[in-house]
């Protein structure tokens, strides 16, 4: 191996800044410095003309329009968004929301919150696979249903919902349809019209971009009315008032016109990395198992139970691997995944469990690294010597 520590392996936490999204923001952070609104002058005129380029970026990327395009500061908020602003907008007609256990924190609390004022809440479980099934959808759904949110790919185990299924069965239900796409936008095909998806949470710093920046999709915006979470100069569709940064907005859109070009290089070479650790790990830690669908998921979304370990002790052993215990966004919750408990890990499983990120910058050898390593840590535990095999 000639890979050294420390090895990043949290592509679900955040991902590096693409060079050439760098690139593109430069000039905002420079010499195009102006206001995107302020519409009497050049400066202005240029902010203006990046968020525009941007928002035709993202839009493309999933067969939206411009216009459905609304620049926000990423999925947190455009789910909270979606979830509150529907909510409060059907209250009295149909007051239903229909979420999935395994949904990201602030999905979850963002449906809590609608719960609170007022909103019916059913939150459904998961098969062991992680993946929902349909059938018990089609039951939960009734005729108070405004709509049901599912997340596309889960950030801990990496399982691709049927998110097309899901969205035939909204709309023929007459149901609005979410999907908190923060770990699937640029990763995996989506089309809006082609799954029916009324709604869909994007972050940039999922995909390269930067930190800070997002969007959401908001299917034919007049019939899709949301409440503004913030007021002030109507920037956004009236939905997200203050001045944007072209910077970070043209950032987001480079990300998303980097991943249209190279999603297929993107899948491969994630799948060869993929297979390369499962391997690897099973030969040299036997007894080891993947958590969620072996088949439905995405290729860079690889989480591993160890049966019987210390996974804090593991994490300890492994100081010079970056990878996660746990969603990175909950890290500050003690205690074992809730979303490994959803597929039927028991407390101690999920505790044993790591999650290990791949990305367009992971290397043969950054897998191999982790497979010695992890081995190691595994072997100092069971008290053994860690198994010898070709990788």
């Amino acid at each position: 191996m000639t890979t050294k520590a420390p090895v990043y392996m949290d592509y679900q936490a955040t991902t590096p800044l693409d060079e050439r999204v760098l690139a593109a923001m430069m000039p905002y952070l420079t010499t195009k410095f102006g206001n995107p609104h302020s519409a009497d002058h050049s400066f202005g005129w240029e902010g203006e003309a990046a968020l525009d380029v941007a928002r035709e970026q993202v839009a493309d990327l999933i067969g939206a329009s411009n216009n459905e395009i609304t620049f926000l500061s990423g999925a947190t908020e455009a789910n909270n968004m979606v979830i509150k602003g529907v909510m409060e907008v059907w209250r009295h007609k149909k007051p239903h929301l229909i979420t999935v256990a395994t949904e990201h924190k602030c999905v979850l609390e963002a449906a809590a919150a609608a719960h609170r004022a007022g909103a019916k809440l059913t939150v459904m479980g998961v098969c062991p696979d992680g993946l929902i099934d349909l059938n018990a959808l089609s039951d939960a759904i009734s005729d108070e249903t405004a709509m049901v949110s599912v997340m596309a790919v889960n950030n801990e185990i990496g399982v691709i919902q049927p998110i097309a299924e899901i969205g035939a069965l909204c709309r023929e239900r007459g149901v609005l349809f979410h999907t908190d796409a923060a770990q699937a936008y640029g990763k995996i095909p989506l089309d809006v019209a082609a799954m029916n998806i009324d709604f869909m949470s994007i972050s940039a710093h999922k995909l390269y971009g930067p930190k800070g920046v997002g969007a959401l999709y908001r299917r034919n915006v007049r019939a899709t009315s949301l409440p503004p979470l913030m007021h002030g100069g109507g920037q956004e569709h009236g939905l997200r008032s203050g001045t944007q940064s072209p910077a970070l907005v043209a950032g987001l859109g480079a990300a998303a016109a980097l991943a249209s070009e190279q999603m297929d290089e993107d899948h491969t070479h994630l799948r060869s990395l993929s297979d390369r650790l499962v391997e690897g790990l099973h030969a040299k830690a036997a007894g080891c198992f993947l958590n969620g669908s072996a088949t439905q998921r995405f290729a860079g979304n690889v989480n591993i139970c160890f049966p019987g370990l210390d996974g804090s002790r593991l994490l300890a052993d492994i100081r010079g691997l970056a990878v996660s215990s746990g969603a990175a966004c909950a890290s500050a919750v003690s205690g074992p995944s809730y979303v490994l408990e959803a597929i039927g890990l028991s407390v101690r499983e999920a505790a044993s469990s790591l999650r290990f990120g791949l990305g367009r910058y992971s290397t043969n050898s950054d897998v191999d690294y982790a497979i010695e390593v992890v081995a190691k840590a595994v072997a100092n535990q069971r008290g053994c010597k860690p198994r010898e095999a070709t990788v």
